[in-house]
Protein backbone atom coordinates (compact mmCIF):
# COMPACT_ATOMS: atom_id res chain seq x y z
CA UNK A 1 0.00 0.00 0.00
CA UNK A 2 1.35 3.46 -0.90
CA UNK A 3 2.13 6.11 1.69
CA UNK A 4 -0.52 8.34 0.50
CA UNK A 5 -3.05 5.56 0.80
CA UNK A 6 -2.13 4.75 4.08
CA UNK A 7 -2.25 8.26 5.45
CA UNK A 8 -5.66 8.76 3.91
CA UNK A 9 -7.11 6.24 5.59
CA UNK A 10 -5.48 7.38 9.05
CA UNK A 11 -6.96 10.55 8.29
CA UNK A 12 -10.41 9.31 7.33
CA UNK A 13 -10.43 7.14 10.85
CA UNK A 14 -9.73 10.14 12.72
CA UNK A 15 -12.02 12.11 11.44
CA UNK A 16 -14.73 9.28 11.82
CA UNK A 17 -13.77 8.74 15.42
CA UNK A 18 -13.50 12.88 16.35
CA UNK A 19 -16.73 14.26 14.96
CA UNK A 20 -18.47 16.22 17.84
CA UNK A 21 -20.99 13.77 19.41
CA UNK A 22 -20.20 10.73 20.97
CA UNK A 23 -22.99 8.99 19.41
CA UNK A 24 -22.06 9.51 15.80
CA UNK A 25 -18.54 9.03 16.76
CA UNK A 26 -19.28 5.13 17.57
CA UNK A 27 -21.32 5.11 14.59
CA UNK A 28 -19.02 6.39 12.06
CA UNK A 29 -16.06 4.53 13.27
CA UNK A 30 -17.60 1.27 13.01
CA UNK A 31 -18.69 1.62 9.83
CA UNK A 32 -15.77 3.50 8.19
CA UNK A 33 -13.39 0.35 9.66
CA UNK A 34 -16.11 -1.93 7.86
CA UNK A 35 -15.52 -0.66 4.50
CA UNK A 36 -12.12 1.41 4.76
CA UNK A 37 -9.95 -1.72 3.60
CA UNK A 38 -12.34 -2.62 0.33
CA UNK A 39 -12.07 0.69 -1.17
CA UNK A 40 -9.98 1.68 -4.16
CA UNK A 41 -8.04 5.10 -3.76
CA UNK A 42 -10.91 6.63 -5.23
CA UNK A 43 -13.81 5.65 -3.33
CA UNK A 44 -11.45 6.53 -0.02
CA UNK A 45 -11.54 9.67 -1.53
CA UNK A 46 -14.85 10.01 -1.56
CA UNK A 47 -15.20 8.19 2.13
CA UNK A 48 -12.97 11.31 3.42
CA UNK A 49 -15.85 13.24 2.11
CA UNK A 50 -18.32 11.37 3.59
CA UNK A 51 -17.05 11.84 7.14
CA UNK A 52 -16.83 15.39 6.59
CA UNK A 53 -20.41 15.60 5.92
CA UNK A 54 -22.50 17.24 8.86
CA UNK A 55 -24.31 15.22 11.50
CA UNK A 56 -27.59 15.80 10.10
CA UNK A 57 -26.87 15.07 6.82
CA UNK A 58 -25.68 11.64 7.71
CA UNK A 59 -28.55 10.81 10.17
CA UNK A 60 -30.83 11.65 7.46
CA UNK A 61 -29.10 9.33 4.89
CA UNK A 62 -29.14 6.74 7.69
CA UNK A 63 -33.40 7.10 8.36
CA UNK A 64 -33.40 7.53 4.58
CA UNK A 65 -35.11 10.60 5.13
CA UNK A 66 -33.52 12.61 2.38
CA UNK A 67 -30.54 12.09 -0.23
CA UNK A 68 -29.16 15.20 -1.78
CA UNK A 69 -28.68 14.98 -5.63
CA UNK A 70 -25.41 13.39 -6.53
CA UNK A 71 -24.37 13.21 -9.84
CA UNK A 72 -21.55 10.45 -8.66
CA UNK A 73 -22.67 7.25 -8.73
CA UNK A 74 -19.47 6.82 -6.96
CA UNK A 75 -20.62 9.06 -3.63
CA UNK A 76 -23.83 6.78 -3.80
CA UNK A 77 -22.31 3.67 -3.57
CA UNK A 78 -20.48 5.00 -0.17
CA UNK A 79 -24.20 6.41 1.12
CA UNK A 80 -26.33 2.93 0.02
CA UNK A 81 -23.14 0.88 2.24
CA UNK A 82 -24.03 3.14 5.00
CA UNK A 83 -27.58 3.19 4.64
CA UNK A 84 -27.31 -0.63 4.87
CA UNK A 85 -25.03 -0.65 7.75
Amino acid sequence: MSQNKKDLKNKILYRASYRGTKEMDILMIAFVKSIINDLDEVHLHLLDTFVNIDDETLISFKKKESLINYSDKKMLYIIDRFQKF
